[in-house]
């Protein structure tokens, strides 16, 4: 059974259309090992989750600043942690997101990106890239109530585009937002460049492939045409 063809694409932004691997030089700048930068990442994935599930605020800055500086046992920390937050903004996106987002834009759908990060990060990294033209909302999860993997994001996101959850479709590199996702009534596109092999505890994409582009291709492909009416 195919899909509906999606009104709206919400793209996850983080380790998704934007690599985090150049932060890890903004922490060996700071005197601690590269590799914590991932450790970092998780630490504040997993406390943001947390404080969500326990059905209070999880804003994005506090958290981070927070799990970097429990991480790296409070040697970055103060003006030093704020750089290192302070630097997602100036990421760059990978070469092909620009070409996922309008890949979106071409089927016809409106075009969001949903992240846990600030939605100041997030403009601002749209902004830099040039992609900004691309994306009409932008939905940061925390200011719903919860961070994704909950209902509530994904559900603004196809608000804020205007389409029914069931016509929205999520594009991610992680296993975790397919699931939360997929829970909360929307259809999923999963690249598999960060995790390679889909986690097999969450309930699987309607879609996937190698890159973010190819995965909005791969869902296109099997989402039904548009019906004249």
């Amino acid at each position: 059974m195919s899909l509906p063809r999606p009104a709206a694409f919400a793209f996850d932004l983080m380790d998704t259309l934007v690599p985090l691997e150049p932060l890890e030089w903004r922490l060996r700048e700071a005197g601690v090992p590269r590799v914590l930068m991932r450790r970092w990442w998780d630490h504040l994935l997993r406390d943001g989750f947390a404080l969500a599930a326990a059905g209070g605020p999880a804003p994005f800055r506090p958290v981070a600043l927070g799990a970097l500086a429990d991480i790296t046992g409070h040697q970055v920390a103060g003006a030093a942690a704020a750089g290192v937050v302070d630097a997602l903004a100036a990421l760059e996106p990978r070469p092909d997101a620009a070409g996922a987002l309008r890949a979106a834009r071409a089927s016809g759908a409106r075009v969001a990106v949903l992240d846990n990060a600030d939605a100041g990060t997030v403009r601002a990294l749209l902004e830099r890239a040039g992609c900004a033209g691309l994306v009409d909302a932008v939905v940061e999860a925390g200011p719903t109530g919860a961070w994704k993997p909950a209902a509530a994001p994904y559900r603004a996101a196809a608000r804020a585009c205007g389409a029914d959850p069931a016509a929205t479709a999520v594009v991610t590199a992680h296993g975790w937002d397919v699931h939360g996702a997929k829970a909360a009534g929307l259809a999923a596109a999963w690249s598999s460049h960060l995790e390679w092999r889909f986690p097999a505890a969450f309930t699987g994409p309607d879609a996937a492939a190698a890159t973010p582009a190819e995965a909005v291709e791969a869902l296109l492909a099997s989402a039904d045409p548009w019906v004249s009416e």
